[in-house]
């Protein structure tokens, strides 16, 4: 008999070389900068400024020693700057040991963790561990570049409501609360979206940016399927209201719930309360962590850093815009 592969999250981190430095990277400046030049740039050093690789480290002329502040120097450009430059934490005070732990439970919570925690562990303010774990939700959210699904390969698709909307009245039905969009391909990926209502007009023109047409759609009986679905390869129903959950061809919608099932628990048990303006951040980084579910927690965190690379997101920029850019 075949024994059953252990879960990801079970296994040891002794052979993890990322989640061997990470502890000292976290308490430490200089192991922090070297733990992330390491994981953006390897052995290879380049020059965010220009693209070029003659750089160097530039030292203290008494000591030898690197300078306080990290600094490379690029023999082309001849411009000076630091891992920093051209990340979600340029021009952020906070110190890199914050960075490198804030990035590292981030990355290995499964449901997430909070900025109050951050706060505890770090001393860093609760302001300023919330501006933290917003650009690395912002460096973690899915550029859409690639579709899901592909050739026959099952993708589920399905909706769900959380929380209730500002000035909206409690009552029968879900119009108070948000409505949550996911698409998850069996054994992949998922996306996830806070959208304004579940219609076709607002689905549609998610479903042909992010799945691929050969790909065989799975949903419940929702009647907004019936029509987004066309144009795909195929599309199958389970009657969730006639207690039909899974059929013996494989068509069922029970990964994307068990997605959202972990959402519920994040958003209700780590965070309590997201407001609306930033649903779509907390989604994003719920997806980073479900799509990269097979790596290990230390090889997660240095995905994460390495996606940071190119993205900035201003204190007082417009949200939206940043959001539509990511």
């Amino acid at each position: 008999m075949l024994q059953k592969k252990p879960k990801i999250q079970n296994r040891s981190t002794k052979d993890d070389a990322i989640t061997q430095r990470l502890p000292l990277a976290c308490v430490d400046e200089g192991a922090a900068t070297e733990f992330m030049e390491h994981q953006r740039w390897g052995t290879t050093p380049i020059c965010p400024l220009c693209g070029g690789f003659e750089v160097y480290k530039m030292t203290d002329s008494n000591t030898g020693k690197r300078q306080a502040n990290f600094r490379w120097r690029c023999r082309d450009c001849k411009g000076q700057y630091t891992v920093r430059k051209g990340t979600v934490f340029e021009d952020s005070p906070i110190p890199l040991r914050h960075w490198a732990y804030a990035f590292w439970r981030a990355a290995s919570s499964k449901k997430g963790v909070s900025a109050l925690e951050i706060h505890r562990q770090t001393g860093v303010s609760y302001k300023s561990s919330l501006f933290m774990l917003h650009r690395i939700r912002f460096a973690m959210a899915d550029n859409g570049k690639t579709q899901l699904g592909g050739e026959g390969v099952p993708v589920e698709a399905d909706e769900t409501y959380w929380g209730n909307k500002e000035g909206e009245k409690r009552g029968r039905g879900a119009k108070h609360k948000h409505a949550i969009f996911a698409l998850v391909e069996r054994n992949g990926g998922v996306r996830s979206f806070h959208v304004p209502n579940v219609t076709a007009k607002t689905l549609r023109p998610i479903l042909d940016k992010h799945v691929a047409e050969e790909s065989h759609l799975m949903t419940d009986e929702a009647a907004v399927y019936r029509w987004v679905s066309k144009g795909f390869a195929g599309h199958s129903v389970v009657n969730h209201s006639k207690r039909e959950y899974a059929r013996p061809d494989g068509a069922s919608t029970n990964t994307v719930e068990g997605f959202f099932s972990i959402v519920k628990r994040g958003l209700n048990g780590i965070y309590h309360n997201v407001s609306e303006h930033h649903l779509h951040r907390y989604l994003s980084e719920f997806d980073f962590r479900y799509t990269h579910r097979d790596l290990s927690d230390g090889q997660r965190t240095a995905l994460a850093i390495k996606q940071s690379e190119g993205k900035r997101l201003m204190y007082r920029c417009d949200d939206q815009k940043a959001s539509a850019e990511a």
